[in-house]
């Protein structure tokens, strides 16, 4: 069984006795308590000792006005539903009332609508107040449980990071014990491609509330690890421009990348010369984003020649098409050059 609604209380200030009570009995029949108080220091008493719902001020007391206690009940940072009455019909009592914080304004007379109004300002005031009430509740309750969500989402992204870390050393490990350099290369190949993948989720946690990912900031870091597996003597060059993309963009982006640097470590210098291999990533224009992976190698015919099992280049082509962009490899004069162009298509964040 609910608990019946609580009867609004309502701090009444006024220095007219027969007014105040006339008041207190039409409120008291729409079930409203009124507590009057006849000046303003015992307004400040009651506000001070007991609780109220709303506080209707009159403007002029017997020192002061209503103004001054309804600057010094915002000032203290009270939220109370406040109505001014008067019966000045000045507006620029009404503009000042409601510039220093009342609720709504009511003009006193000896009218009929008088009382009516009075009633319906008050409920209204007092409905108001609740519903911001309800809303900052409501409010502190999202973010507390967005940040929850983010702080489960960043763990989530921790651990499995941490999971396909292990599952690059069980690679690495099954590499070593292999007897085939061809096992071995497919093993290294597959240790790169979960790399990037690690990656993302590193970034993530470590990133902006885990739903965007900085792919400069991200690749750098995923080829951080390349440089170590490089044949001597090839340098890696690692340029990059900020560019937001989301998670599932990053996943692609990185696992086209670890192809494209693979083939060319692989391949570039064949007679172990090495040389120079350049990733750039720039923004050519808002929302897109542009990847160049280049080598000063012996070159390559374009993109349509496969070498090995061709498994790299068929993934590298299923990112591009996943990301709809487009991938082309231009003539160049030296080595070989391949460029993705994509969008970003980064999520909003609120």
């Amino acid at each position: 069984m609910k608990d019946a609604p609580k009867r609004p209380r309502i701090l009444y200030v006024d220095d007219d006795p027969v007014l105040a009570r006339l008041i207190q009995k039409a409120l008291t029949r729409v079930d409203m308590e009124v507590i009057h108080a006849p000046d303003a220091t015992e307004a400040y008493r009651l506000l001070a000792a007991e609780e109220f719902q709303a506080v209707v001020l009159d403007h002029y007391l017997p020192s002061g006005t209503g103004l001054e206690i309804l600057g010094r009940m915002r000032a203290e940072g009270s939220k109370l539903a406040a109505i001014y009455v008067t019966g000045s019909s000045d507006a620029t009592i009404a503009v000042a009332a409601l510039k220093a914080g009342a609720d709504d304004y009511v003009i006193k007379s000896a009218t009929e609508d008088f009382l009516p109004l009075l009633q319906r300002s008050i409920r209204q005031s007092i409905a108001k107040l609740e519903l911001e009430e309800a809303k900052a509740r409501a409010d502190a309750e999202t973010r507390a449980a967005r940040a929850r969500a983010e702080m489960l989402l960043s763990e989530v992204h921790h651990r499995v990071a941490n999971s396909l870390a292990m599952v690059q050393s069980l690679l690495r490990l099954q590499a070593q014990a292999s007897g085939s350099e061809e096992v071995k290369t497919a093993l290294a190949e597959a240790q790169g491609r979960i790399g990037a993948v690690a990656a993302v989720h590193r970034s993530l946690y470590l990133g902006n509330e885990g739903r965007q990912v900085e792919l400069g900031t991200y690749l750098r870091t995923m080829l951080a690890d390349f440089t170590a597996t490089l044949p001597p003597g090839v340098k890696l060059d690692v340029s990059t421009e900020p560019v937001q993309v989301s998670a599932d963009r990053a996943v692609c982006l990185g696992v086209v990348v670890s192809e494209l640097v693979t083939n060319a470590a692989k391949y570039a210098w064949p007679c172990g010369s090495g040389g120079s291999l350049t990733v750039s990533l720039t923004e050519p224009e808002p929302g897109r984003g542009r990847l160049s992976v280049s080598d000063d190698g012996i070159g390559s015919t374009p993109l349509a020649e496969t070498r090995g099992t061709g498994l790299g280049r068929r993934l590298m082509r299923a990112m591009v098409d996943q990301l709809g962009g487009t991938v082309e490899q231009p003539v160049a004069a030296q080595g070989t050059t391949v460029v993705i162009d994509f969008e970003a298509e980064c999520e909003a964040v609120s």
